[in-house]
């Protein structure tokens, strides 16, 4: 990566590399990215209530960043960010969740956020993402998590989960889901995809601002464009739509099949969180609440006047949520 416009950021905090012989293993499994893009770290100044320092992760020769923040001896919430968001669509819920005593990790996935993207849109799939954050989430072997995802955050977490399931304890679900292409997708969901494949000008900030029912400020809707300076760094957010399995043809179907036969069988806390102003994912708890056993007598709840970005409609009131959630169930070894 061309490092020369990231200041320090090049230097600090080095990133973490895979060191057991397993993560080695699962490294050089990794596809091999030729032509990477950082973004340069100045553009991430002066972001509006986003003070949290970046952790650095080497995972297949590409750098990602995640928030770590809390207590270290503390069982790890993973807030898992969506398309085409960031880790700063977070920045509501983890003063909450710090001060409740929780230690928040909050990565930002492969092509956006403070991550490098590769420059190809032949490096990208739903498939090399999930293997690019389980290389991650190994390298680093964080344990005993509760998982909250949205939007492509459950895509991929709750792939993560079901690989991984020895790693975590609890699950939340907000505005997401695990399609297979066997259903079809509502009508909103085609449009946003032909709109991300077509037009003309994808303008992210603008974008996320119309996922809200409260609206961005000006200062926030520029946070949310910052890790894009250029439109050749939006490979992945134009991409992104595309890889939702939309039909029984769909690469991803068969993983995404076995993903659900773990999930019929979960038995570990499973909530769901879903918003009420959502045209893409309203209703999509139901599935969840009928199959997931952990989801039997768990505090489901909606989160009213809220949009498909509930973190930014209602960031404080979701992060309660899932503070009480994991209150309410306490891991079995204490």
């Amino acid at each position: 990566p061309d490092c020369s416009d990231a200041g320090a950021a090049c230097g600090v905090d080095e990133p973490m590399t895979p060191s057991t012989p397993a993560e080695r293993s699962a490294a050089r499994a990794l596809p091999h990215v030729k032509n990477v893009l950082r973004t340069p770290e100045s553009r991430f100044l002066r972001l509006p209530d986003f003070p949290f320092k970046p952790h650095w992760t080497e995972v297949g020769g590409l750098r990602i960043a995640h928030i770590d923040e809390g207590p270290a001896s503390a069982d790890p919430v993973l807030l898992m960010h969506g398309e085409p968001a960031w880790s700063f669509l977070y920045r509501k819920m983890i003063p909450v969740l710090v001060a409740a005593g929780h230690r928040v990790i909050a990565p930002d996935l492969v092509g956006f956020g403070r991550s490098d993207k590769p420059a190809d849109a032949a490096d990208y799939s739903y498939g090399n993402h999930v293997a690019w954050m389980s290389a991650w989430l190994e390298t680093n072997d964080f344990r005993h998590l509760t998982l909250f995802g949205q939007d492509w955050g459950s895509l991929i977490g709750l792939r993560l989960a079901a690989g991984m399931p020895h790693r975590f304890d609890r699950i939340a679900l907000g505005n997401g889901g695990l399609p297979t292409g066997a259903t079809p997708l509502p009508r909103a969901f085609h449009v946003w995809r032909a709109f991300a494949r077509w037009s003309p000008v994808f303008p992210i900030g603008r974008i996320v601002n119309a996922g809200c029912v409260d609206r961005l400020s000006d200062a926030e809707i520029a946070a949310y464009d910052a890790p894009f300076p250029e439109s050749r760094y939006k490979v992945a957010a134009r991409l992104f739509p595309g890889f939702v399995p939309a039909s029984p043809d769909d690469p991803e179907r068969e993983a995404n099949e076995r993903a659900w036969d773990v999930f019929k069988q979960w038995e570990k806390p499973f909530l769901t969180c879903f918003s009420s102003g959502d045209p893409i994912t309203r209703g999509g708890d139901r599935i969840w609440l009928k199959l997931v056993p952990g989801t039997k007598g768990q505090p489901h709840t909606t989160i009213r006047r809220a949009g498909h970005f509930l973190q930014e409609d209602k960031g404080a009131e979701l992060a309660e949520v899932l503070s009480s959630f994991i209150r309410g169930t306490p891991r079995k070894d204490g």
